[in-house]
């Protein structure tokens, strides 16, 4: 039974940041671990709702009020179990998620919503700490072999769970190390990787196999796979950065699309790599795009010792709160979202648009031309209109394009397969998971689109049920629960 007044004594608090000038000297995560009762307060705010509309806003149907009362009393494993029923890596989506499951909190209709992200990255905390967290190795094999390209996190979700229910999994990753956009993609003051590799160690002693360092479609061929394997899941994400081509100036010196950025910096922050090849030390950056992946080559500048970081955007300044009337709750609201990297410095401008890179005459860019926007959509049409004469120029050493995803990369693997990309540049399945060749099962980015990390650990849960069921093995998986399939069992 929740505290009935919980939500009446206790308002919406967060634990407070580590101070801007001490976190932007180091790669540290920008939050400290929170109070334990700081955190039991706030899940006393949860009011137990009659109907509880986060599970709806979640994709993977956490059971949020349950582990909410189960923190107030104190009950960290019977919380820490609670949470693990239905998500695979709560310790990842505590501190990545967006948090859609806040959005639709019955109780921010009229109040603060309750800090459920915040809750659930200190419940897996406590989980790892007080040794919770333990290799759940399935009882008995069943003899099928199933591999998994891609190690982010729709593929770790699906090879858990298919290794838990007995499979062989194998784990193919091209990269040097296991994590995908965990390990390269997304700065240690977001996830340190300590905390991928504290998963990762239950998963190996839970059977599943990783092989890093190879590219499959070449390393690997398809019917290398297919006679090796009994399924094959393909979890390669949505890696094709969507690109300013058309833009002048395009190809000058300087002018770099934001994985270009962030990969080789997590990698010296990893200790691989002494330096990075692009360095925003000392240089005018500009970021065009105002996303996560804005953000993160934001507070990487910031590390990096850029002088100066402006941040455009297309859009308008959005509110700073819910405008029911357009995205009425449990809805998700567009409102203007400040990163912890945004209270590090740097300038945000909305409501413009790139025209030019600006040669130095030398083939470096030297500054980005851009002009005063607005964005309708006419007939069903996206349309950009230019104010006459708002052009100007801003000073950039540096841009970054994180501007969003095209799809999954063109790679070897799907031609052997015989898999086509469709115009979206993703791949279609049928209702069971399965792309149009036959034994081969798609989830995540790759199926979906660029998207939020909930979304692919549910799709990857949801794969790893329907090929269980194809492989026609006993027992049971635990059940994906989200809006895009039913529960599949054996």
């Amino acid at each position: 039974m929740p505290d009935p007044n919980g939500f009446l004594r206790y308002e919406r608090q967060l634990p407070k940041r580590r101070p801007v000038p001490v976190r932007i000297q180091d790669w540290r995560e920008v939050y400290p671990p929170a109070g334990e009762e700081l955190i039991r307060d706030q899940a006393t705010r949860c009011m137990d709702c009659g109907i509880p509309f986060c599970h709806e806003g979640c994709p993977l149907g956490n059971r949020i009020p349950d582990w909410n009362d189960l923190v107030r009393t104190g009950a960290w494993e019977a919380a820490a179990e609670s949470l693990h029923a239905t998500n695979n890596f709560p310790e990842f989506t505590g501190r990545l998620c967006p948090a859609p499951c806040e959005a639709a909190c019955v109780l921010g209709i009229a109040d603060d919503p309750v800090t459920i992200k915040q809750v659930e990255v200190e419940i897996a905390n406590h989980a790892f700490d007080l040794g919770f967290v333990r290799p759940q190795p399935a009882p008995a094999a069943t003899g099928k072999k199933v591999a998994v390209v891609g190690s982010g996190p729709a593929g770790l979700a699906a090879a858990q769970q298919l290794a838990r229910a007995g499979h062989a999994v194998t784990v193919y990753e091209r990269d040097d190390r296991i994590g995908g956009l965990l390990r390269y993609g997304i700065p240690d003051f977001k996830i340190e990787k300590s905390v991928v590799d504290a998963r990762l160690a239950q998963m190996a002693a839970e059977g599943v196999v990783f092989e890093t360092g190879v590219e499959v479609g070449r390393d690997v061929t398809a019917d290398d796979l297919r006679d090796r394997f009994d399924a094959v899941l393909l979890a390669a994400g949505a890696l094709a950065g969507r690109d300013a081509h058309d833009t002048p100036g395009r190809t000058l010196n300087g002018v770099h699309l934001a994985m270009e950025h962030l990969v080789p910096a997590n990698r010296v922050v990893a200790g691989l790599q002494d330096t990075t090849p692009i360095d925003a030390a000392g240089k005018n950056v500009v970021i065009i795009g105002g996303g996560d992946t804005g953000a993160d080559c934001l507070g990487v500048a910031h590390r990096q010792g850029a002088a100066n970081v402006i941040q455009l955007d297309q859009y308008p300044l959005p509110p700073s709160a819910r405008a029911a009337e357009l995205h009425p709750w449990p809805t998700w609201p567009i409102i203007l979202r400040n990163y912890p990297a945004h209270e590090e410095g740097g300038e945000r401008v909305f409501g413009v648009a790139v025209q030019e890179f600006v040669d130095d005459g030398n083939g470096n860019v030297k500054a980005v031309r851009v002009a005063d926007v607005t964005v309708e959509r006419i007939n069903g049409v996206r349309t950009v209109t230019v104010a006459p004469g708002s052009e100007r120029d801003l000073p950039a050493d540096l841009v970054l394009l994180a501007i969003g995803f095209e799809g999954t990369e063109k790679q070897p693997l799907l031609e052997q397969f015989g898999i086509e990309r469709n115009r979206r540049g993703i791949l279609d399945a049928d209702i069971t998971w399965q792309t149009s060749a036959p034994g081969v099962f798609v989830a995540g980015d790759m199926h979906r689109g660029a998207s939020l990390i909930v979304w692919a650990i549910a799709e990857g849960r949801s794969a790893a049920s329907a090929i269980h069921d194809y492989l026609g093995a006993r027992g049971e998986l635990p059940a994906p629960v989200n809006a895009m399939s039913q529960p599949i069992s054996a």
